[in-house]
């Protein structure tokens, strides 16, 4: 024991006695501070990434069947992958629930559609038909009389702005650069005569302008949906993190989308209005100026060059209003709404919280910021896994987010079906569909032909296939009473009950625990219990089942503990030539000590302790330092600038959490370190005798 308190008394001596020891205990201070304040920020970013995951629509385990050409990728991939369907959900629910650390099972299928709406002249008409067909049920009330009015003012308002655009384009370029035909029909629609005939025939009038005049307008758009189709309810209740921001949950058992509310605002609003937004953002919570920032210059001259979205959807007296308001504002003379809408855009640092506020206190009733909303109907359509194409019309019941990751565009990049319609468009043929097909062979009188005749039935001469002749559409005359979208509607109001959902096909399903640390052993008991009733399931981790963007923290892991290896392999071979040239500096005294009595044990015990209690006093204040760093960003927190590490950070801070790991694995390397570099000068200094020192000396 008194060995080694002296050796400890010449360890503390001997701390700062020379430059060489100082230049050993920076590197390991450095290498420990990176290692403890590294090793804590990708902790936290994991436990963040965790819950973001987990919580928005992976669960904490994801089972799909093990005879899958592709794994299962919730996020970070362009392709939907290829995985085989699981026939009945039913049956893998029951055995996945009868493992003990099991809370719920949610039923998934993982795919992308695509949705078009027309553009605003389609939508227009669409209005004006349905307003004309109530027309032509003997509605005659005034407000029906005004609304019609209204539509074809509107109508024709567009009409007179794609006319200029083609005079202007016949100015700018020469006359083969027009489309004639396009050319006649526009003024044939602009004509008075056309409008006069109007009421006449509404129905021939609309058939023409929906033909020739609504693809002249080109700011019709499709749009790529990814979707989740799940049973919503149990959804709903298993993922606590979810929101209803805009309408309303899908009713219990029935037909209905809700669409992410990140995906809403990106895709479906009004692009100047979207814009708009983007830069406020910059401006109020990310401290951005226009004056500096390209990206934010761009925008505004995006607003400021494409003001016709929102010149299409004035008809004359919402115009004028514009005008009006843009006048006052501005105070301007100029009558042409484009220019005073491209004036009142050109913002700057100074103007523009001014005119945002204006824009939607004023601007904004005058204009749909959404083409598509709450309660409406649209159409999906995809590719089924058999090549053909399948759709569905879905009443969209409102929109949703994660709390706490509302700006994530990967939380936020899918929206959530119901199970059925999913099933619609994966071209899983239903019970339902079967006998709808039946309904609609007898309603239209369908004949079959026989392959081999098919030939002389539809090219020979005469068939008994029906000849074709043209004709207005007339929706009373086609339909009689019945409703055009009778079948749709009967889809959209009809409820299923929990079995007709869970008896059928899915691709996937989330698991639920309720002790997530005990992940490992349920998967292994998951596994067991797949292999006894052959379901045939490939059971998988959030981390794996998130696919790219899972392995993330694994690869920034490696990455800091490469970093710290590299730092520290530096350190071993700068430790271990510093340890050498303070031993060869030291010969005349280890020789002096030798000489008095000294064995080599003592000799190499006296320089492994100076060395690892050097490690040791610098490292802990590495650890010290890095601690001190970590809860400050515990307190203060990362922000999260963009919407990746707002995934990444489950939120826009990440608050970083000191864990004992990560001290206890900077103590193990110091020591280790210290060690294997201090290893080889020990063993030289033992070999230094008494008569060296004394030549030395000489």
């Amino acid at each position: 024991m008194s060995t080694i308190i002296v050796l400890s008394q010449i360890a503390v001596r001997n701390l700062f006695s020379n430059f060489l020891n100082i230049v050993i205990g920076l590197i390991i201070l450095i290498g420990t501070l990176l290692f403890v304040v590294g090793g804590s920020v990708l902790n936290s970013i994991d436990s963040a990434m965790s819950r973001s995951i987990t919580g928005s629509v992976a669960g904490n385990i994801q089972v799909y069947s093990d005879k899958s050409k592709d794994e299962l990728a919730l996020f970070g991939n362009w392709t939907t992958p290829d995985l085989t369907v699981i026939s009945d959900f039913s049956k893998i629910k029951g055995a996945l629930q009868s493992v003990d650390n099991v809370k719920a099972v949610i039923p998934m299928g993982v795919d992308g559609a695509s949705v078009t709406y027309g553009n605003t002249l389609d939508q227009t008409l669409e209005k004006l038909r349905s307003s004309e067909n109530s027309r032509l049920k003997g509605d005659s009330s005034k407000d029906l009389a005004d609304q019609i009015e209204s539509l074809k003012s509107h109508v024709r308002q567009i009409v007179s702005i794609i006319q200029n655009d083609y005079k202007k384009l016949t100015v700018m370029s020469s006359k083969q650069a027009v489309d004639i035909e396009s050319e006649r029909d526009l003024a044939r629609a602009a004509s008075p005569t056309f409008w006069s005939r109007f009421d006449s025939d509404p129905l021939g009038s609309l058939e023409f302008l929906e033909n020739k005049i609504s693809s002249l307008v080109p700011d019709a758009d499709m749009i790529f949906l990814p979707y989740i189709g799940t049973d919503l309810d149990s959804f709903q209740k298993s993922f606590d993190r979810m929101e209803i921001v805009d309408g309303q949950m899908v009713l219990e058992g029935h037909r209905g989308i809700l669409l992410s509310k990140y995906q809403y605002e990106n895709q479906f609003k009004l692009k100047i209005a979207y814009r708009l937004d983007k830069i406020n953002e910059a401006l109020t919570e990310e401290g951005k100026k226009i004056t500096q920032d390209p990206d934010l210059q761009l925008m505004i001259k995006q607003n400021r060059t494409q003001t016709r979205e929102i010149i299409l959807q004035l008809d004359p007296l919402k115009a004028q209003k514009m005008v009006n308001l843009l006048q006052d504002y501005l105070k301007s003379n100029d009558t042409e709404t484009a220019k005073l809408l491209s004036e009142f855009f050109d913002t700057n640092d100074q103007d523009f919280s001014d005119r945002y506020k204006f824009f939607y206190s004023e601007m904004a009733p005058l204009v749909d910021l959404y083409r598509l909303k709450p309660g409406d109907t649209i159409t999906i359509k995809a590719f089924t896994k058999s090549g053909f194409v399948q759709s569905v019309n879905l009443k969209i019941y409102g929109t949703f987010q994660f709390k706490g990751l509302e700006k994530s565009g990967l939380a936020g990049g899918v929206s959530l079906m119901d199970l059925m319609s999913f099933r619609d468009l994966y071209g899983y043929v239903t019970p339902e569909k079967i006998a709808e097909a039946k309904q609609l062979e007898q309603e239209v009188g369908v004949n079959f032909v026989d392959r081999e005749k098919a030939e002389s039935e539809l090219f020979g001469g005469y068939s008994s296939v029906s000849n074709v002749k043209q004709e207005t559409i007339n929706d009373q005359k086609e339909l009689g009473d019945a409703k055009a979208n009778s079948i749709n509607q009967s889809l959209i109001s009809r409820q299923y009950s929990k079995d007709e959902i869970e008896k059928g096909v899915v691709l996937n399903a989330a698991i639920i625990l309720k002790d997530p640390t005990r992940i490992g052993q349920t998967m292994k008991d998951i596994g067991d219990i797949s292999k006894k009733n052959g379901l045939n399931l490939r059971v998988v981790t959030w981390q794996k089942a998130a696919g790219q963007i899972g392995q993330f923290v694994f690869v920034a892991k490696a990455a800091l503990y490469f970093a710290v290896f590299i730092i520290f392999i530096v350190a071993l071979v700068i430790i271990n030539n510093a340890v050498m040239m303070a031993t060869l500096q030291r010969i005349r005294e280890i020789g002096t000590m030798r000489a008095i009595g000294a064995q080599r044990t003592f000799v190499l015990a006296l320089v492994l302790i100076e060395t690892i209690f050097l490690g040791l006093v610098f490292g802990s204040m590495g650890m010290l330092l890095g601690a001190i760093v970590v809860k400050w960003l515990g307190i203060k927190g990362i922000g999260a600038f963009n919407e990746f590490l707002y995934f990444f950070f489950s939120g826009p801070r990440l608050y970083v959490t000191l864990e004992l790991g990560s001290l206890i694995g900077a103590f193990i390397i110091i020591c280790v370190v210290t060690s294997i570099s201090a290893l080889y000068p020990a063993i030289i200094a033992t070999r230094v005798s008494p008569l060296q020192a004394m030549q030395t000396e000489e």
